[in-house]
């Protein structure tokens, strides 16, 4: 965990307005993420997707899989091992238990593949230009720089804060989906 008490702070204020969201308005706007996500080419024309599925009051990501997989993608969803995140191939929801936090995670019989087109990132906050506070295990930085992929966040509109204390090691996001817009962070920096 970082240890950044404004971050902390920042992350808890975030988290407190995100799960105020009611489960029928948190539908809605991934529906709607569903049908922006669409517009950008990399995620239109990727092969193999990274995704995540949700937790507590994330975005709904299981309709943005289940059409990959119906269009004939592959998926993979990350898993926790020790300190590291690796992603593995799932071929429908049955692929997945119970894991690390108390999220679902593809099962250790899915095959590894880290070398992804796009991922899906889970986010708590994001600055328009495409720095991220997640939850603070740092994951995701970590993956994303051995691994240099087109990453996507996928928020709420009311997630997207002006300035985000940016840490060294933090990766800076390609692309935020929200049910309001898509935003290529690459244009604003």
């Amino acid at each position: 965990m970082e240890n950044n008490s404004e971050k902390t702070s920042l992350r808890r204020l975030l988290l407190e307005k995100r799960d105020g969201t009611s489960f029928d308005l948190m539908k809605i706007a991934s529906k709607s993420i569903l049908k922006k996500i669409k517009k950008i080419e990399s995620f239109r024309d990727a092969q193999k997707i990274g995704a995540y599925y949700p937790t507590g009051s994330e975005i709904l990501t299981q309709d943005i899989m289940q059409e990959a997989l119906s269009d004939g993608k592959e998926v993979f969803l990350p898993k926790a091992v020790g300190k590291e995140m690796e992603f593995r191939k799932i071929v429908d929801f049955n692929s997945l238990e119970r894991g690390s936090f108390d999220i679902m995670e593809p099962r250790d019989e899915c095959p590894i593949n880290n070398n992804l087109d796009v991922i899906l990132v889970p986010t708590v906050g994001i600055s328009p230009t495409g720095v991220r506070l997640g939850y603070g295990h740092g994951y995701y930085d970590r993956f994303l720089a051995k691994n240099k992929i087109e990453t996507i966040s996928l928020t709420l509109e009311k997630q997207i804060i002006r300035n985000i204390p940016r840490s060294e090691h933090d990766i800076i996001i390609n692309w935020i989906v929200t049910e309001d817009r898509v935003l290529d962070t690459s244009k604003i920096r």
